[in-house]
């Protein structure tokens, strides 16, 4: 979300809602270069697009394409002021002679223009920032997307950049991150994902040999604790090269107290003898979910940081390069996931059904399995 953009009137710029600080930096910054043009060579880092309103914004273009006028004449009329006033006219058509001077009157100090510059830049790279996460976060929920992980991740990227622009311009300090609490993630409620996992686990029970193969797949990236839990309970007998069926699967989450999340025994049972289709299937379908899922976790983050004005440039490039590492360790094991499976596997849907399926919206969604 962008500040408040007052648009000028007949008579004046004041905004029908308190203006933000920035507002009133840039006035004074403006103020500067209108009383004293020449204060432009030390203003560097910001450009028309960093003001907050079209009106500073054609204000600063015509400040700065126009001739600078000859210190001695632009001290004795107005001359140089119409002409900023007439090109500024062209993309702002609200603004004023008066609005024009009430800027040279509320600059306290034109010697300090660059350090309003600053302000400035400061305050649009935040802005940046903010628009760059929402749209991560929008990519994540748009249902029309044909490929929504590469997506997902191009607009990673396109965060990343912004950030690493953000620092160059204003160097992270170490040991500086945000003061804003990180939003918890958003709580799974999707019925698919809760039936495919259910799949996965009772797929991988029927063939443990599979599960080898997908590593990449951590307990973390299943939605319900108790997936999570069995998925681990698998994983571990895998790897010791234990007997693997549901009994001692149960067996297994017994000892981890995995019980305890309000499934009887009887139910987890059956859950674990239903199998279908293919491990690395629904092993890939779980990690696709969980890097959306971790992209969209890292878009409300910086959004957080970035909607809280307290936050300097130093802690927002802290705080974003933080939670992007997040959606960097998913990718990375996305990447092996989809290099290890033919593009023919991943596009099919599974072929075969060991036992009656426990769920209907996968089954659904994939005609090419056996239907009931």
């Amino acid at each position: 979300m962008t500040p408040h953009t007052p648009e000028p009137d007949e008579d004046n710029l004041d905004t029908t809602t308190p203006p933000q600080p920035v507002f009133h930096v840039e006035q004074a910054l403006l103020g500067a270069l209108l009383l004293d043009p020449h204060r432009l060579d030390d203003v560097n880092g910001i450009t028309a697009d960093s003001f907050s309103t079209a009106a500073h914004s054609a204000l600063y273009t015509a400040i700065s394409t126009l001739p600078r006028p000859d210190p001695a004449e632009h001290a004795k009329n107005t001359t140089w002021l119409d002409r900023v006033l007439a090109t500024a006219l062209e993309e702002a058509r609200g603004l004023t002679a008066s609005y024009l001077h009430a800027l040279v009157q509320v600059c306290p100090w034109p010697r300090h223009a660059p350090a309003y510059a600053r302000m400035v830049e400061a305050e649009h790279a935040r802005r940046r920032l903010l628009t760059a996460a929402e749209r991560l976060v929008h990519t994540v929920h748009d249902a029309s997307l044909p490929h929504p992980v590469q997506t997902a991740l191009a607009e990673a990227d396109a965060l990343a950049a912004v950030v690493d622009d953000i620092a160059n311009r204003f160097p992270p300090r170490s040991g500086v991150l945000p003061r804003t609490p990180a939003p918890p993630p958003t709580a799974a409620d999707d019925t698919e994902a809760v039936e495919e996992e259910q799949l996965l686990l009772a797929t991988a029970t029927a063939r443990p040999d599979d599960i080898d193969a997908v590593r990449w797949l951590l307990p973390d990236d299943l939605t319900l604790p108790l997936h999570a839990g069995l998925w681990q309970c698998l994983t571990t007998l895998a790897r010791r090269d234990e007997p693997i069926d549901p009994v001692t699967v149960l067996w297994e989450a017994q000892q981890r107290g995995l019980l305890d999340y309000g499934r009887e025994p009887g139910e987890v049972l059956r859950m674990l003898a239903e199998p279908a289709g293919s491990v690395e299937h629904w092993a890939e379908r779980a990690l696709r979910r969980s890097l959306l899922a971790t992209a969209e976790h890292t878009g409300r983050r910086v959004e957080a940081y970035a909607g809280d004005s307290a936050n300097t440039p130093f802690q927002l490039v802290a705080g974003a390069r933080r939670a992007l590492a997040d959606i960097a360790a998913v990718r990375t094991r996305w990447q092996h996931a989809a290099g290890a499976t033919p593009p023919q596997q991943r596009r099919a849907a599974p072929a075969t059904r060991a036992g009656p399926p426990t769920t209907t919206a996968a089954h659904a969604a994939r005609p090419t399995r056996a239907t009931r």
